[in-house]
């Protein structure tokens, strides 16, 4: 969850005063760990994954579900019997934004060989084995990415109201303040959030119109002000809080690359699959106990962080704000970092001037430039008193301040200073998944994704606006089976810098780029489809074919790369699918789009059921395989 720093955290009106100075130090500090570690070559490829949990209590007697408010002491107990006491301890834990929840990464990265991808799963199955060892009577462990009644009158264990009028700091009408994380940084973040925007975040999801749900459907909120009323849109979800999005699982991988340039070729190309695996994942269709219209958590966590104001999203004119800016700080990314991707950087690029004047005249290239002063153009959300004056040769907080809340799909991540951490780059858009076999799959899937791409100099680069179209028809309900999505044809041609637009067009690439990339399903670009597109899973299995992998690492690799071909044809259901299907099917389901607390009860209970390995679920997973050693 980014910058943990600990302190005396600013409110926003003293935040702002010293949102210049963040960026100035912020920068100073970018470009003393970019000049001692440009030329940095890492031999090793290390990975990483992060899974985040929910606590919830299963209450029988009543057939209740509750989030259970009491994730910082479990992660005290965690890091007290792990790494405090054993530095080598094979599970790391840290805190998340809901204070029912809890992140879980290895102890140590994976390396770059392929036995590796064998202990990924049972890495997994001890973090959930670890955790839930610690927890009361009646309480689990969840891989869930969205809680179905997350902000439902009781939803939390012990129960809490909401305060809307009262000094609050999300003043949400559902969402009580004790479901944040006690660290000062979450607080803060909300309540700055809030204050900066100049109003509530608001967050509008379209409803799933069922047979007997109302027409037009329009919520009263008893508590509302008015500032509800006037954000609700009709036939609409409506939430009001950061909760509701940044208290959502996912699932992320990270990547330490060899060098700047390896790095930098990474985040391009994977940026085009992060709608692609977005799709595939699709595991949150419920919201606020009503069942949506979209399978994807990512908009609405995009629109639970957005700080902009009224004349930043260009409802006002610009007056005492510098940009207009057009998306979230929770967002796709919007500019391409090699060479290769420079002519797809076809996004309006708003960057402060100043700052890529700055950087330009240090000796760092336009691409990286743009980037940095793209992310600058946002303000500190959180800084504490303590923080305030740092030694930039040596620490690298006000970087990290802004760096780690532009929130994006790929994030480019600079070493620490004085550290042996190289390069490394995030893959963010996962949804986390129900069982320890199913996230290993997903992570395993796109780390070989990685070495496949180094080793072939693969190019899956389209112009960026494209991508932004994936992502949007990515979070569509069953966007895996119906959605259709802008893919690179020919992906051997590799990268030519200097190709450019009249080399191109003698080439034959017009400048719509009808020639290099077309609208395809998800089965075509995972599994192939003659004459189209040869398929990532084709090219995967002609990568492992060629590599010495021992009979046990190719059987579980195999297993993974089933799971997914078998998800992206509708072999398989996604999560999200098979959720709204047991909603569906359920006898207290009265087909109005509502969850009601006994049909969470149930769903939750036979998602645990799953998790834990006791209950088989064929139409999520098909033939029993080996999940979890």
């Amino acid at each position: 969850m980014g910058l943990l720093s600990q302190g005396s955290p600013l409110n926003w009106e003293e935040t702002k005063k010293y949102a210049d100075h963040v960026r100035k130090h912020g920068i100073v500090q970018f470009l003393n760990i970019y000049n001692k570690v440009k030329e940095r070559q890492k031999d090793v490829l290390l990975w990483g994954d992060e899974v985040e949990y929910m606590l919830i209590e299963m209450d029988e007697k009543n057939e209740k579900v509750r989030l259970v408010l009491n994730g910082g002491e479990v992660l005290e107990t965690l890091q007290d019997k792990g790494e405090k006491t054993n530095p080598n301890h094979p599970t790391l834990w840290r805190p998340e934004y809901g204070s029912y929840m809890i992140e879980g990464t290895p102890g140590q990265p994976y390396g770059g060989t392929m036995s590796e991808f064998n202990t990924v799963e049972d890495n997994m199955g001890k973090r959930r084995r670890e955790a839930s060892s610690v927890l009361n009577k009646n309480e689990t462990l969840a891989t869930i990415t969205s809680f179905p009644r997350l902000g439902c009158p009781g939803f939390t264990q012990p129960e809490y109201n909401p305060t809307p009028v009262e000094k609050g700091v999300s003043k949400s009408l559902f969402f009580p303040d004790e479901a944040i994380n006690g660290h000062p940084r979450f607080s803060t973040l909300t309540r700055n959030i809030r204050h900066r925007r100049g109003e509530k975040v608001v967050i509008n999801v379209p409803i799933f119109k069922d047979k007997c749900t109302p027409s037009p459907f329009v919520e009263k909120f008893p508590e509302d002000d008015g500032e509800a009323a006037r954000a609700a849109l009709p036939d609409h979800i409506y939430m009001d809080a950061m909760g509701f999005g940044m208290g959502n699982c996912c699932l992320q991988v990270t990547f330490q690359a060899c060098s700047i340039e390896e790095a930098r070729y990474l985040y391009d190309q994977l940026a085009t699959f992060c709608p692609i695996v977005m799709a595939l994942s699709a595991a949150s269709p419920f919201y606020r106990g009503y069942v949506s219209d979209i399978d994807c958590r990512w908009g609405v966590i995009s629109a639970s962080v957005d700080d902009r104001t009224r004349e930043e999203r260009g409802l006002e004119p610009l007056k005492s704000n510098k940009f207009r800016i057009l998306k979230s700080r929770y967002d796709s990314i919007d500019s391409y970092l090699s060479s290769c991707g420079d002519k797809y950087n076809d996004i309006d690029l708003t960057i402060d001037e100043e700052i890529n004047k700055q950087l330009l005249d240090a000796g760092i290239d336009k691409l990286l430039a743009q980037h940095i002063a793209h992310l600058f153009i946002r303000d500190p959300l959180s800084l504490f008193e303590e923080k305030i004056h740092l030694d930039d040769e040596n620490e690298s907080d006000h970087f990290e301040n802004l760096q780690s809340t532009n929130w994006q799909t790929m994030r480019f991540k600079p070493p620490p200073p004085n550290s042996d951490i190289g390069w490394r780059v995030e893959f963010r858009p996962m949804e986390v998944q129900l069982t320890d076999f199913e996230n290993s799959a997903y992570v395993v899937f796109i780390v070989l994704l990685t070495r496949v791409i180094l080793s072939y100099k693969l190019d899956f680069l389209i112009p960026l606006s494209k991508v932004d179209e994936n992502m949007k028809v990515a979070q569509e309900r069953n966007a895996v089976q119906e959605g259709m999505f802008y893919f690179r044809k020919d992906i051997y041609k590799g990268c030519n810098p200097v190709l450019d637009s009249s080399s191109a067009a003698q080439n034959g690439l017009d400048s719509e780029g009808d020639n290099e990339y077309i609208l395809m399903s998800i089965d075509t670009i995972i599994n192939g489809k003659e004459g189209v597109f040869q398929g990532l899973i084709p090219i995967l299995n002609c990568y492992l074919e060629n590599m010495e992998v021992d009979v046990d690492t190719r059987c579980t690799i195999l297993n993974y790369l089933k799971l997914i071909k078998r998800r992206a044809s509708g072999e398989l259901m996604t999560i999200a699918k098979w959720m709204r299907e047991f909603v569906d099917k359920h006898t207290q389901y009265k087909q109005d789009s509502v969850i009601t607390d006994k049909i969470n009860y149930d769903l939750l209970r036979k998602c645990d059921s799953i998790s834990k390995g006791e209950e088989r679920c064929p139409e999520l997973f098909g033939d029993p395989v080996n999940r979890g050693k």
